[in-house]
């Protein structure tokens, strides 16, 4: 379960999914301008779009969590702005991603349209 409110960080780079504590945390300070131990989660995912990574620190240590699709590749949101490195998306969001549902980013959610 993915706490509430916590911010969640998408990187739009593939990287070596063999990269451990040291190097995703230097991605995250790199690529996303946030230290690894903030209390965000940090996602990254592979080349072939079928597996990705969550760093995050838990207040005792770092912990990353693996996940590997059977099936089919994660559908990550699109960059924000041409050049976007990476993008903010809501924690509940981030189960969606993880459960192979598209993910739109968005600044703020959009009204239902009344017919």
């Amino acid at each position: 379960m993915i706490p509430q409110g916590v911010q969640v960080f998408v990187a739009l780079d593939p990287v070596d999914l063999r990269c451990s504590f040291d190097r995703l945390s230097g991605i995250a300070t790199d690529q996303i301008g946030y230290e690894a131990r903030s209390g965000a989660l940090f996602v990254f995912y592979g080349r072939r779009r079928d597996a990705l990574k969550i760093l995050f620190f838990d207040g005792s240590g770092m912990c990353i969590f693996y996940k590997r699709l059977d099936k089919g590749v994660f559908r990550l949101p699109d960059a924000p702005t041409d050049g976007a490195r990476h993008v903010e998306v809501e924690d509940g969001l981030l189960e969606t991603l993880l459960d192979g549902v598209p993910v739109v980013a968005s600044k703020r959610a959009r009204a239902p349209r009344l017919h």
